[in-house]
């Protein structure tokens, strides 16, 4: 009896231990607590590079959490990204709001930062954010630092060879 009585409280234990880890990886993957349910309206905004952003990046205003990427497409007309951000409903933007791709720290995750407009109009649901910077892609900045040190490096030895 005792054995039983043993048995069953190690296997309640394990079992709350593996729910307790399955809730902690679900809230550190970017899911929303299950008792709370705000509302959002989703804007779109165009960017010609996302780089490395992903669906579910979090939307920030001066720093605070404000919503979320709800999806990305590639519009077929004009080959930008198209991406929705569901913002929170308790955060109006103005209808001249900017948006960019900004990364968490040098090599951490790519999120959207927002920074206010002066406009007195309020962004709506379904508008687009016509002021966008995208994303500065880690590459593309080394292989400019390359291809410039590579021209500088080919124009001192022609200087030099020239002087000869």
């Amino acid at each position: 009896m005792k054995k039983n009585a043993l048995e069953f409280w190690v296997g309640l234990f394990v079992l709350l231990g593996a729910a307790a880890i399955g809730f902690l990886a679900f809230r550190a993957a970017g899911g929303q607590s299950f008792g709370k349910s705000s509302q959002t309206y989703t804007v779109y905004a165009d960017f010609s590079d996302i780089g490395g952003l992903k669906t579910n990046a979090p939307v920030k205003s001066a720093g605070v959490l404000v919503g979320r990427v709800a999806s990305i497409q590639l519009d077929p007309k004009s080959y930008q990204a198209k991406v929705a951000l569901k913002l929170d409903s308790q955060y109006h933007f103005s209808s001249d709001v900017s948006a960019q791709i900004l990364t968490s720290g040098l090599l951490g995750e790519q999120y959207i930062g927002l920074q206010q407009g002066g406009d007195t109009d309020s962004l709506a649901a379904g508008d687009t954010i016509t002021v966008t910077s995208s994303a500065m892609v880690l590459e593309n900045l080394i292989g400019k630092f390359m291809t410039s040190f590579a021209e500088k490096n080919a124009d001192s030895e022609s200087a030099g060879q020239n002087e000869q």
